[in-house]
């Protein structure tokens, strides 16, 4: 058998996709998965050591791991309405001074990837766990952070301003999804098992899509918020008809985010250009 060292996120879409495959609810087709769940900057960071086959990343580090992965067409997080949050710790406050800390979510991570696109040099970075972002920021450690996964449906509750949601700029700015997350298989796999990979992810989808009560346990087991309707309001913005296949649509939003990317230097001229396998 193929062994697969699979990486995802804990965060609810990639559980509730992942669970028929995380279960052997479906047929692994011949393959073996080893499947560690984590942080998405410490999967970047572990990708980027060549330490999974197959994972999901951010398409930020995906652009630079471009030379060395192929993205899967199905499992992919974008869309409308589902961009990171530029939260304040003050109500009111925007980033302009240089002595503001803005905490993201990880170095390669697209929510820090955003930040940089819309407000370039406006204050200090510091990168941290996406889960420490909103305890930090009522703590008064920092001055603004990027907030994602499901601290974009509770941050209300924790007395933080809003500056802006980063997706809706994206939004408007592009007519096109804000292109989040991906699953990357490393180009060194032959073609018949990234097929494999490919068809056993689709077919973990497809079984979480035919009855959506079936991921809770595992969804609950990893999720920093355990409530039901929280974690399924989370799969309705992030699991949708480019989750299943990215289509013309996801290429062409990932296209616009590599050219916007290369624009302010953030990646390299002379790196690859992004490729969804099978095209």
């Amino acid at each position: 058998m193929t062994r697969i060292h699979l990486g995802i996120s804990t965060c609810p879409n990639d559980t509730f996709a992942f669970h028929g495959l995380m279960t052997q609810s479906v047929e692994w087709r011949g393959l073996t998965f080893e499947v560690e769940l984590i942080d998405i900057q410490q999967l970047n960071d572990r990708l980027f050591a060549g330490e999974f086959d197959v994972a999901k990343t951010s398409f930020h580090a995906a652009l630079l791991l471009a030379d060395k992965t192929v993205i899967l067409p199905s499992g992919s997080a974008l869309g409308f309405g589902v961009g990171p949050l530029l939260l304040s710790a003050r109500v009111g406050e925007r980033p302009e001074d240089p002595k503001q800390v803005t905490l993201c979510p990880g170095q390669h991570t697209t929510a820090a990837l955003l930040f940089q696109l819309f407000y370039p040099r406006t204050t200090r970075v510091r990168h941290v766990v996406f889960s420490d972002i909103m305890p930090d920021l009522k703590q008064k450690k920092a001055d603004f952070g990027v907030c994602i996964h499901e601290g974009r449906f509770t941050w209300q509750n924790e007395g933080l301003g809003l500056v802006e949601d980063l997706g809706t700029r994206w939004e408007k700015e592009t007519s096109s999804p804000l292109p989040l997350g991906g699953i990357v298989a490393r180009r060194c796999l032959d073609a018949n098992t990234i097929a494999t990979v490919q068809a056993v992810i689709q077919d973990s989808l497809q079984l979480a899509l035919s009855d959506r009560s079936l991921p809770l346990p595992t969804m609950r087991k990893y999720a920093q918020e355990f409530d039901d309707a929280v974690l399924m309001q989370h799969v309705d913005l992030y699991v949708n008809e480019w989750t299943v296949d990215l289509g013309s649509v996801g290429k062409n939003a990932l296209q616009q985010l590599s050219r916007r990317a290369h624009a302010i230097g953030l990646i390299p001229a002379e790196s690859a250009e992004l490729q969804v396998f099978g095209s």
